[in-house]
């Protein structure tokens, strides 16, 4: 899977399921800048077939409905939605 890297303080492993179309995932993604955080970030809608197939298992692994964005914190926290408090808690911002 296609994944960029977004240097930052090691906050453990922080991933985001995100679509290039959607104005929430890239606040998140904005946001997670701005915190100062490491993570890692796929736009599944730009993968290609199996690609984008394993992606989209994968979110639905941490995220039963799907949707997006989903951030996937140290395998185990999972945050649906632009959540901006949730997301400063969880990385201690």
């Amino acid at each position: 899977m296609a994944v960029e890297h977004v240097d930052g303080k090691n906050k453990g492993t922080v991933m985001l399921y995100a679509l290039s179309t959607c104005g929430w995932c890239n606040k998140t993604k904005e946001l997670l800048r701005q915190i100062g955080v490491a993570f890692d970030y796929s736009y599944v809608d730009l993968l290609d077939g199996t690609e984008q197939d394993n992606a989209i298992a994968q979110v639905e692994k941490f995220n039963p409905s799907g949707s997006f964005p989903t951030l996937v914190i140290d395998n185990k926290k999972v945050i649906v939605g632009f959540r901006e408090q949730e997301i400063r808690e969880a990385l201690g911002s």
